[in-house]
């Protein structure tokens, strides 16, 4: 049986879990939107734990000092226990919640408060020596909290777990365009039969795309270096020190080593949230970057015998409830998950973007998690698809031979010397008669057999030039 205490708030009595170090107004939240059982994630709670360390630090410097030592003390070392993890089962809200996330801020104060007054011999619920809203809320707003939380929440999870994701899967793809250079095979262009290409040069293809895709998500990300904290409720800075702002971003910077500074403008950084929706449209370019490469690899590794059959991709589990020896392409259909997921949350928070009124955007929360969860998949999914996938993977390189052998579609380089319209029905008459184009070239004295050798030099149509012009 849970036992309660009692607290009171300005709308009166509120029954409170006894053991609960957050108080009155996160109950109410609680007991207003039990939606989907979904929490702001561990970034969030570990973002605004250390904005309001820094807060009161600030308040603590100023001239003249806002709280004495011993308040800032308090505060901090409790922050720095929300911020370790360990008492995220304290932050109880739901996402879908009131859309300034004025919620969750006080559920912070709250859980600080009460932490501090504990320490200091008091109880829980009973908010002395320190308050929530004058003391850890001191020179703030839940107005300018919440989206600088979501700003640095957002940056810690792109720089210390989604570029080092990226990294390693763009350095498995190179490490496999190195290794397979030598293997020449059939391009494809519509999913039908093209000029040759080196396996190296897709694999090549598919490391810049990943590389290409963190360049846009670091570019996009600069907007997220901005922080509307010292704007206060809307804007205006009511209550905030004029140095309050730069002085809380320079030691932000300073403690968790990213990029921060106060925003140019304090009503564009509370009423739009178009930083968020740029850096999610650059986390859909990834998506979109890695669907295709999840799609090639299993279009390459299918078969083994009705498929391409020119990629050996890693057995991790069997494949079939009923189909002894299946396996099937299981990372690579994660990951195409994960990029569909991404996609989604982007709508979410596009729409999101466009729900700001007048001096405030209230769809801060769902825009949050959305974001905060697009990043955590693609850094989960991208470090797998690079151990458990691409790392493995294996080239069958007599197979990839064969279908080049067999194809008519080398003809193309016989272009310059017999011109379009001759090679493409000397295409068409090989696929009639299932014979070697170059063989037919030969007989129907197009080209000479020295002739042939060199125009039909797979690897050497793997790059730029015009193979038969001067051959023979």
């Amino acid at each position: 049986m849970t036992e309660y205490r009692i607290e009171k708030d300005t709308m009166g009595d509120v029954k409170v879990p006894r053991d609960a170090y957050y108080g009155a107004q996160t109950q109410r939240a609680v007991e207003n939107f039990p939606v989907s059982g979904q929490r702001l994630p561990r970034y969030f709670v570990a973002a605004i734990a250390h904005l309001k360390s820094a807060c009161a630090e600030v308040n603590l410097a100023l001239k003249p000092a806002r709280m004495t030592p011993e308040l800032c003390r308090m505060i901090q070392d409790a922050c720095a226990r929300v911020a370790e993890g360990g008492l995220d089962a304290e932050f109880p809200i739901d996402v879908f919640q009131t859309g300034s996330g004025t919620s969750t801020n006080m559920n912070a104060n709250e859980v600080l408060a009460n932490l501090c007054n504990e320490k200091a011999g008091g109880q829980r619920g009973v908010y002395k020596p320190i308050h929530p809203n004058d003391h850890v809320n001191m020179g703030q707003s839940s107005n300018d909290i919440i989206p600088t939380t979501s700003h640095l929440a957002a940056l810690l999870a792109i720089h210390r777990d989604l570029k080092p994701a990226l990294d390693q899967l763009a350095t498995s793809l190179e490490k496999k365009a190195k290794e397979f250079d030598g293997i020449v095979k059939l391009g494809r262009t519509h999913l039908m039969d093209a000029v040759p290409v080196r396996m190296g040069q897709e694999f090549g293809g598919y490391a810049m795309q990943v590389r290409k895709g963190w360049e846009q998500i670091e570019r996009a990300s600069k907007g997220l270096e901005e922080m509307a904290i010292g704007g206060t409720a809307t804007g205006t800075g009511i209550n905030s020190h004029p140095e309050f702002a730069k002085r809380v971003c320079a030691l932000l910077e300073k403690k968790l080593g990213i990029p921060v500074r106060e925003a140019r403008d304090h009503f564009e950084a509370q009423g739009g949230r178009d930083d968020m929706a740029m850096v999610s449209g650059a986390l859909k370019g990834l998506a979109c970057s890695l669907m295709k490469i999840a799609n090639d690899v299993r279009w390459m590794g299918s078969g083994p015998f009705g498929g391409l059959a020119e990629l050996q991709i890693p057995d991790l589990q069997p494949g079939s409830s009923i189909m002894p020896g299946k396996v099937n392409p299981v990372m690579s259909e994660m990951l195409t998950q994960i990029a569909a997921q991404v996609i989604g949350n982007d709508a979410v928070i596009t729409i999101g973007a466009q729900g700001g009124n007048f001096e405030l955007n209230v769809m801060i929360p769902v825009m949050i998690a959305n974001l905060l969860s697009s990043i955590a998949i693609l850094a989960n999914g991208s470090r797998l698809f690079a151990a458990r996938c691409v790392d493995g993977l294996k080239a069958n390189a007599d197979k990839c031979a064969d279908l080049l052998e067999k194809s008519p579609i080398s003809a193309t380089a016989l272009n310059p010397i017999i011109g379009y319209d001759r090679a493409a029905k000397l295409i068409k008459e090989a696929l009639a008669k299932k014979a070697s184009v170059k063989q037919l070239a030969i007989d129907q004295g197009l080209i000479t057999k020295e002739q042939a050798d060199k125009v039909f030099d797979f690897r050497k149509m793997t790059e730029p030039g015009e193979t038969g012009v001067g051959a023979g």
